[in-house]
């Protein structure tokens, strides 16, 4: 008779453990329909609901990388604008290379000249990770102002060198010719292009979340999160992981850096250091490490800022910093931490 009095008490303690758990998944949609009482027209919703999570995926994808850096190295890497914005006039100058691709209506090469943009500047900026990692980055792991002031160093120096490779001035992109528009969808013009972005994100955040939840690769990355000396301890080179987790973060950006710059259709040397504000502000919504968190994050990101710039433009600005505090009071390590602040 005790047992039966106190199986309830458990089950209701692991109903509110396993609520407690998922209530960040209900953040976003929750927002959204807060989003259409607001604004009352569903049309109107439903465009800045899809530039929302265009806008969101963007940034999660740079911020995925940096996430995983964090949470794995401990690395506060502000130089992560720099690969952002060299991803991007890599990108524009190879996609300024295949004009006779982006300027055909042929879905196929447009497609296919984006693509090709992406893989070379997730190259280049792969590249320059391990370098920036091995040269800026190794002598100052587990200090974390040098980390600041080495990396912030390191952005700076790029931007520079941005000018000196491609000019002082804003570069204009002009989409590929089937991207162009908009297309009507329950009476909503909805662009082409961010589209694009929310396939573009989700795959990555698939794959992502496969790699990482079902892969050797990903196990070491997660169990390196959680306890970096104990997999060094059973005799994997958890350095060698470093390194190439942060060149994979990198290449991340230089992906991120390419959609961003096609969405906002000009480029500067500081776009990376711009968007930095928002990268960290979504890593540090979702938790240290957490991929899931961060994804959560930036739709949340996205979603608040399209609302609040159509609702209240002012407030606009300051709408994501209010998130962050926000979610900070309800749980002070982020949505989905992996691992402690340290």
């Amino acid at each position: 008779m005790s047992d039966d009095r106190i199986r309830p008490r458990f089950d209701e303690l692991s109903f509110s453990q396993r609520l407690g758990e998922h209530a960040p998944l209900l953040l976003a949609p929750v927002l959204a329909a807060l989003g259409l009482i607001a604004i009352g027209d569903p049309t109107t919703w439903l465009t800045l609901t899809v530039a929302g999570l265009a806008m969101g995926l963007m940034i999660f994808i740079m911020a995925s990388g940096l996430t995983i850096v964090f949470g794995l190295m401990d690395v506060i890497n502000f130089g992560h604008g720099a690969f952002v914005a060299v991803g991007a006039f890599v990108g524009v100058t190879v996609l300024g290379v295949l004009s006779g691709w982006t300027g055909t209506p042929d879905i196929v090469m447009n497609i296919s000249a984006i693509l090709l943009a992406i893989l070379a500047a997730m190259i280049a900026t792969g590249a320059m990770g391990w370098l920036f990692e091995r040269v800026i980055v190794m002598p100052v792991y587990g200090f974390h102002l040098k980390q600041i002031l080495v990396t912030m160093g390191g952005l700076i120096v790029t931007e520079q060198m941005i000018h000196v490779i491609w000019g002082p001035d804003a570069l204009h992109i002009a989409r590929p010719e089937t991207l162009r528009g908009s297309v009507v969808v329950f009476g909503a013009a909805i662009e082409k292009y961010r589209i694009l972005a929310v396939a573009i994100g989700l795959i990555l955040f698939f794959a992502m979340r496969h790699i990482l939840r079902s892969t050797r690769i990903g196990l070491l990355v997660r169990a390196g999160v959680e306890n970096g000396e104990m997999v060094e301890a059973l005799g994997y080179r958890i350095k060698a992981l470093f390194l190439w987790v942060f060149v994979a973060g990198s290449a991340l950006a230089g992906l991120g850096g390419v959609m961003w710059g096609l969405y906002q259709e000009t480029i500067t040397a500081q776009m990376g250091s711009e968007i930095m504000v928002l990268v960290f502000v979504v890593v540090i919504i979702g938790g240290l490490g957490s991929v899931e968190g961060c994804f959560i994050g930036a739709l949340l990101v996205g979603l608040l800022s399209n609302y609040a710039a159509f609702l209240v433009p002012k407030v606009a600005l300051v709408s994501t910093i209010a998130l962050m505090v926000a979610v900070l009071m309800w749980r002070p390590q982020g949505l989905y931490p992996v691992v402690k602040a340290k």
